[in-house]
């Protein structure tokens, strides 16, 4: 009685440990996906279809740990296999990258360095060989085999039907990301920047006429600025139906997730600063994910800025493999002055354009 009693203690913790897992890493799932593709575990076109398959496996085990479908034959060495291929990894993770970070195990949950859950998955694998050993040995009945195929194929429907995805194409290419080389200021001497030479600025977005910039050049009253370059954010040219220079003058560039709470606060106090005139024209690159509360980011945030929707790997591969929301990004003629990213150390800070602003 004791024995039954334990076996399905440790099969209801091992089951929760999946459960959870699976959920965490949907919440939200492009982190996971971004974080294979960070490690270099898979390219942006697979990792949609690997982060959903591993989702679907995880809770796979959740549900049939629970049954009495070849769980000694099968499921018990299945899981403890995986967890034994993920220890490997963390392995590798640790001595390639250190042990820091988030390993993505419990997704943004409950963040784990890789030793942490290279420890979680060793005191695991203990809980499942002590079922094994505990559990009686099975008799074998192939017609009872079925519910582990099906038990799978339903979860990754499941997961699949309620996290859509556009395939990539690969005939495809992303005009987006076809980027020419651009140069990142923030290590360089902004004074020695305003010393190069350059022609007065006129910003596209007010659909002004052309006009001789050479007879307008006494006239500016812009500053002179860094030599004019070509950013990577060149080839994003039409905000609300407005054509854009966004290497043309001073801009800021936002990149937000449309539910990151954090961008909204972003958000916020950019208009702060729009209200009493200290910012320049401003543009949003929001990623294509859970787009449909891009209006109640607005209103949230109290903002109307121009903005485009690109979809995950763009977004990521425009930011860069540092980056992070909310990430602000103040350009010259192009040049990267200042960038702020993530919700650490480098976070956005108003008073901090505002200063850049002034220079």
């Amino acid at each position: 009685m004791l024995k039954q009693n334990i076996h399905w203690i440790l099969r209801a913790i091992i089951s929760l440990l999946f459960l959870i897992s699976a959920l965490a890493k949907m919440d939200p799932l492009w982190a996971f996906e971004k974080q294979m593709v960070d490690l270099n575990i898979c390219s942006w076109c697979v990792s949609h279809y690997l982060a959903r398959f591993i989702l679907a496996l995880e809770l796979a085990i959740a549900i049939l740990i629970l049954l009495p479908f070849f769980l000694k034959k099968l499921t018990i060495p299945v899981t403890i296999a995986l967890l034994v291929a993920f220890c490997l990894h963390l392995l590798f993770q640790i001595y390639t990258f250190g042990n820091s970070g988030n390993c993505g195990c419990f997704g943004q949950w409950l963040p784990m360095t890789p030793l942490q859950a290279f420890t979680k998955n060793i005191v695991t694998i203990g809980l499942l060989i002590w079922l094994y050993k505990i559990m009686p040995m099975e008799k074998i009945n192939n017609s009872l085999f079925w519910p582990l195929p099906l038990t799978y194929l339903a979860c990754a429907l499941a997961v699949f039907i309620f996290f859509p995805f556009a395939p990539c194409k690969a005939s495809e290419t992303n005009s987006q990301n076809a980027i020419n080389t651009y140069v990142d200021t923030n290590s360089v001497d902004l004074d020695t920047l305003q010393n190069a030479t350059i022609i007065p600025i006129i910003d596209s977005t007010k659909n002004s006429k052309p006009i001789n910039l050479k007879d307008t050049a006494s006239k500016s009253t812009e500053k002179p600025g860094p030599k004019a370059v070509t950013s990577k954010f060149a080839s994003f040219k039409s905000f609300g139906n407005k054509a854009v220079n966004l290497d043309q003058g001073k801009k800021i560039i936002c990149m937000f997730a449309p539910g990151c709470d954090h961008c909204q606060e972003a958000a916020k106090q950019l208009k702060v600063l729009k209200n009493k005139g200290l910012l320049p024209p401003l543009y949003i690159l929001f990623m294509d994910e859970e787009a449909e509360k891009i209006p109640d980011f607005f209103k949230i945030s109290g903002s109307n800025f121009p903005y485009q929707v690109l979809d995950i790997p763009s977004f990521w591969k425009t930011m860069g493999a540092d980056g992070g929301t909310p990430a602000v990004f103040y350009l010259w003629n192009g040049n990267i002055i200042k960038k702020w990213v993530g919700t650490e150390e480098n976070h956005f800070e108003p008073a901090q354009l505002q200063k850049e602003l002034s220079k």
